[in-house]
């Protein structure tokens, strides 16, 4: 409480007890510690932490949890159990054994991410120009990734470089791609030549 002073009685104004009691339990119950730290990790998306974002997961209606499946893993064909990889090293990882389960739980950066793209989904028009908009806000640290007509009845997610497991969840369980009904979507790796790999080009 601010200006405690102000709501002590006059007759008991210089009562040094009183007024040493009065003191001593607004230090104890004074909210403007707590209430700082609740604006601070709880109200405010952009600083909020822990469950803070959890409840802001809520509001706008995504989870911090996504079911990933799991990555293929290299094999041999003589021994093929139906997880070996068609392309050899590079294209998987060695098999570690079976994990406890598929759940993967995203750090609070990522999904404070993951709650802003939610919520410009909630807002969105669902034009093109909007959705490759939340789809840069989602992975513009990873390179480009865009929306493209590819026919009358598919949606292609079109990127220049190699989505996680963990980021193709992101787009198909989250909600954050709006996508017209009896629109199917599909994904195709879109090779970009660099300048100095153009075929064709003189380099100087």
């Amino acid at each position: 409480m601010e200006n405690v002073n102000e709501t002590i009685l006059a007759q008991f104004a210089n009562d040094p007890s009183i007024n040493t009691i009065i003191e001593g339990f607004n230090q104890a119950v004074d909210p403007s510690g707590l209430i700082d730290l609740f604006y601070d990790q709880v109200f405010n998306p952009q600083t909020a932490i822990g469950w803070g974002l959890d409840v802001w997961g809520r509001i706008v209606g995504v989870g911090r949890v996504l079911n990933v499946a799991e990555t293929g893993y290299i094999g041999f064909h003589e021994a093929d159990d139906g997880t070996s990889v068609i392309g050899g090293f590079g294209y998987g990882i060695f098999y570690g054994g079976q994990g406890s389960t598929s759940n993967f739980a995203l750090t609070d950066d990522a999904f404070r991410t993951l709650i802003f793209a939610k919520a410009a989904a909630n807002i969105c028009d669902g034009s093109i120009a909007s959705i490759n908009a939340i789809l840069m806000l989602l992975f513009s640290a990873n390179g480009n990734i865009w929306v493209e007509e590819t026919s009358e009845d598919v949606m292609t997610i079109r990127h220049n470089f190699i989505m996680t497991a963990v980021q193709a969840a992101m787009i198909e369980q989250t909600g954050v791609l709006c996508r017209p009904s009896t629109i199917s979507v599909a994904y195709a790796f879109a090779w970009v030549p660099q300048p100095d790999t153009d075929f064709g080009s003189d380099i100087l």
